[in-house]
């Protein structure tokens, strides 16, 4: 009976190590993943903020573009009634001629 129980513990003691090394291999893989995962998060935090960077950029590009815009099309709509009073003054010399 000693020896049976002796063998069973053995068998016992074996099958615990193969789970310990089959366990540790397991937390070794999971820590790769892990490493992993942190630099590909690492990498899309960079290049979330260099997108977020390059969205203020071009908003601002753009506020700008729309403000030289507005400015010229004032400009234009003043040149516009200047050349209008222009035409209107020289017809005006004309038919006093």
């Amino acid at each position: 009976d000693a020896n049976r129980q002796s063998s069973d513990l053995k068998f016992k003691l074996a099958k615990s190590e193969q789970e310990i090394t089959a366990l540790e291999q397991n937390v070794i893989r999971l820590e790769g993943q892990v490493a992993r995962y942190k630099t590909a998060a690492e990498n899309a935090e960079r290049i979330e903020d260099e997108l977020k960077a390059e969205k203020r950029k071009l908003q601002r590009e753009l506020r700008s573009a729309l403000d030289n815009t507005e400015e010229l099309e004032v400009s234009n709509c003043h040149l516009v009634k200047r050349l209008e009073k222009m035409k209107t003054n020289w017809s005006a010399l004309l038919s006093q001629q």
